[in-house]
């Protein structure tokens, strides 16, 4: 199969320590060059993601806060996928003193604080459900994560899931990765991930996730285990 889309998680994928390294752009254009749309599907918001990363150009959807959040980063348009956080729920948060950064429709927060959080969750009766990134707790409306994101951005570009190579590296990438078409995690992924995709590369972020965009642009055949 001639893959026509590449979606990609951002921090410890394509980016290291925050950072996407001039090359990995370089290989990115090469795709759009090539005619292959391409989807960063984050956790960040994303004002967040433009304070590391200055070349959102390059993709043609962004997919931000875990899920909740669809951007066209050329028209600057932004769509909400969820409504956004309950003001009584951050409250209640703030009040336990858990640390928080409250997006348009993500709330997040790291380890230990989950166990608070669903606390939270319980005693106010919300619908909302705890999704991990490594270290990251993120809070979204039951539903909504980057899987649902992904669906929503291949909606607007008119391509089906199977047309898909999914690139990520950790456990809140796995709800896109399993909806793509082939799935990659990268040589730095969580081990868990590493056992549920298609593919791992033996190289780390950036570098691991240019050989197969390199490999998509080329037509070639992908296939499984480790590079």
């Amino acid at each position: 199969m001639r893959f026509q889309a590449i979606a990609c998680d951002y921090d410890s994928t394509l980016a290291h320590q925050g950072r996407v390294a001039p090359e990995t752009v370089e290989v990115l254009r090469r795709a759009r060059t090539a005619g292959k749309k391409l989807i960063l599907i984050t956790g960040r918001r994303l004002e967040d993601l433009a304070s590391v990363f200055s070349e959102t150009s390059a993709f043609d959807l962004i997919v931000a806060e875990n899920g909740g959040l669809l951007s066209n980063p050329t028209t600057k348009l932004e769509e909400a996928l969820c409504a956004e956080p309950s003001e009584k729920f951050v409250a209640a948060l703030a009040l336990r003193q858990v640390p928080l950064s409250v997006g348009k429709a993500v709330v997040a927060t790291h380890q230990p604080y989950e166990t608070v959080v669903q606390e939270v969750i319980e005693k106010l009766n919300l619908d909302l459900a705890i999704t991990f990134n490594r270290e990251s707790v993120m809070v979204l409306p039951r539903g909504v994560d980057k899987g649902s994101g992904l669906r929503a951005a291949l909606h607007r570009l008119e391509i089906e899931a199977p047309q898909v190579v999914g690139i990520g590296d950790a456990e809140n990438d796995l709800s896109f990765l399993r909806l793509c078409g082939f799935s990659v995690a990268v040589a730095n992924a969580i081990e868990s991930l590493k056992s549920q995709v298609d593919h791992v590369t033996l190289l780390e972020d950036g570098a691991g996730a240019s050989k197969i965009i390199e490999e998509v642009i080329a037509g070639r055949e992908l296939v499984g285990a480790t590079d």
